[in-house]
């Protein structure tokens, strides 16, 4: 086995880490923001950690794409009253519309293959 090359691996530590603000493509920001090492995908897409502040609820959007995430810390209060806590294990199949309120802010490990599209 060969050694691992100098960038060949990247480490943060999601509580350590710097996170980069989340501002969507109107140039809207509402203070969620993202830990991603992989620099070769747009922020927010592929697998990423991502933070949502207290009080915030994301834009309503439709997944192009299976989205999948792991709720580290907190809880997410979906668009249709479903109430999602720490542990629980995610999936949005291709085409599903919503949205998310944190009442304390969440700490969720996602995957989403591409770029969500706006309802707003």
């Amino acid at each position: 086995m060969k050694p691992i090359a100098e960038g060949d691996r990247r480490v943060a530590n999601i509580r350590e880490a710097d996170y980069t603000p989340f501002v969507y493509p109107d140039g809207v920001a509402l203070g969620d923001a993202v830990l991603q090492l992989d620099d070769s995908r747009a922020l927010g897409e592929g697998f990423h950690v991502y933070r949502m502040p207290a009080g915030m609820r994301s834009r309503s959007h439709r997944h192009n794409g299976h989205e999948q995430f792991l709720i580290l810390e907190g809880e997410l209060h979906e668009s249709d009253g479903t109430i999602l806590r720490a542990g629980d294990l995610v999936f949005y199949r291709d085409g599903t519309e919503h949205n998310s309120y944190t009442p304390h802010g969440c700490l969720l490990a996602v995957h989403i293959p591409s770029a969500e599209t706006s309802l707003e």
